[in-house]
């Protein structure tokens, strides 16, 4: 007889992606069979996700499970799951700042940590890379406030300032800022060779020039994504890159199990462009580079949130290909990185290659709290 159960979960939007939120116990302990299950509940593998709550983007297909610390210096364990449209499988190799920024407001709301008004910090043990990010988030009546006049791009509306600092996540996966001990490295592609910086901090990431991979760095989603031979080169290096830095053993592993991290962006200095949203010209004095951040294989609409830190950790360590991008990189803290729909901004501060600040704001808001139903007769 076919057997359906319900699970509590929330649906949360956090800064410019949107996710599942779930109790680490609402959730099977054995791996294999909590990985099952979060597949159902997203309706993986299926290219619609038509039979779950997955949203059939990389940027809603994510996952974040909550529970109670396992550090004494932190408030909560939350692990980050990208689960994986059209394949079984869900990468827990790496964090996502954007989902970051909403388990703060969670475990607020859930009663895990005691609100206090009018800021309430909340310490986060990433279990993903073993590092704690600090959220300060904005209290009113004993719950996150929703409402307020910070603005993101890529987000419609305003909404309550979330301070996200994550300087205490350098060497995330890799335990190295710097994992290859070189600003630039060259990478051989089938294309020839391609010199690359490689950068963790919240999650690794590898930069390139977009002039070296045939682009402007201006280009909209439709453009990289419609371009199959550029996607090829981009995934060449990334998988490589994982290959370097020890998170695969070959290339085929990194496409295939490591799908999401590390990320890879193509940069470029400062110029006009426009907003592939809403059509309006994003002037080059608005920005102080440009940059198109991959993930999951195609172009991110936005602007990763733990690539928006890496890649303002990148621009003030000398020497790397971000931070070459960027003239006057020595006279500002708050960097401003011009992406597809958009600019995100991000402080950053590195001392003798020691990150102390690498901080961005989000917004983040409740949209639903219930059970999801998940069919067992086939687990």
């Amino acid at each position: 007889m076919e057997k359906t159960r319900r699970i509590p979960c929330v649906i949360m939007r956090g800064g410019t992606s949107k996710g599942i939120y779930i109790k680490g116990n609402h959730l099977p302990a054995d791996p294999a069979l909590r990985d099952k299950t979060v597949l159902k509940i997203y309706g993986s593998p299926d290219v619609r996700q038509i039979d779950g709550l997955g949203g059939a983007d990389p940027l809603t297909s994510k996952l974040a499970i909550i529970g109670p610390p396992t550090r004494s210096d932190a408030d909560v364990d939350y692990t980050f799951g990208q689960v994986s449209i059209n394949a079984p499988y869900v990468d827990y190799s790496g964090n996502c700042g954007n989902i970051s920024s909403g388990v703060g407001p969670f475990a607020i709301d859930e009663g895990l940590v005691r609100a206090q008004e009018p800021l309430t910090k909340v310490r986060i043990h990433n279990t993903n890379t073993s590092k704690i990010l600090v959220a300060e988030v904005s209290v009113e009546d004993g719950r996150a406030k929703v409402y307020g006049d910070c603005k993101i791009d890529g987000v419609p509306g305003t909404g309550a300032k979330i301070m996200m600092d994550f300087a205490d996540t350098a060497g995330s996966v890799t335990d190295k800022l710097l994992p290859t001990g070189k600003t630039v490295d060259v990478i051989k592609t089938k294309k020839g060779e391609i010199q690359a910086s490689i950068v963790d901090c919240a999650n690794p990431c590898v930069f390139v020039r977009a002039k070296d991979v045939g682009m402007k760095g201006t280009e909209t989603p439709q453009e990289v994504n419609s371009n199959k031979e550029l996607l090829e080169l981009l995934e060449e290096i990334r998988a490589k890159t994982a290959v370097m830095i020890g998170m695969a053993t070959d290339e085929k592993i990194a496409i295939e199990k490591s799908p999401a991290f590390p990320m890879i962006a193509f940069v470029a200095p400062a110029s006009d462009y426009i907003n592939f949203t809403t059509g309006k010209t994003i002037k080059k004095d608005e920005v102080d580079f440009v940059s198109r951040l991959m993930f999951m294989q195609v172009l991110h609409k936005t602007y990763a949130g733990t690539g928006t830190v890496c890649t303002g950790v990148a621009a003030k360590i000398p020497g790397t290909i971000v931070n070459e991008a960027i003239p006057h990189i020595d006279k500002i803290d708050v960097i401003r990185i011009g992406h597809p729909a958009g600019v995100i901004e991000v402080e950053a501060k590195v001392v003798d290659g020691e990150v102390k600040r690498a901080a961005f704001s989000r917004t983040a808001r409740r949209i639903l709290e219930g059970y999801v139903w998940i069919k067992e007769d086939d687990q």
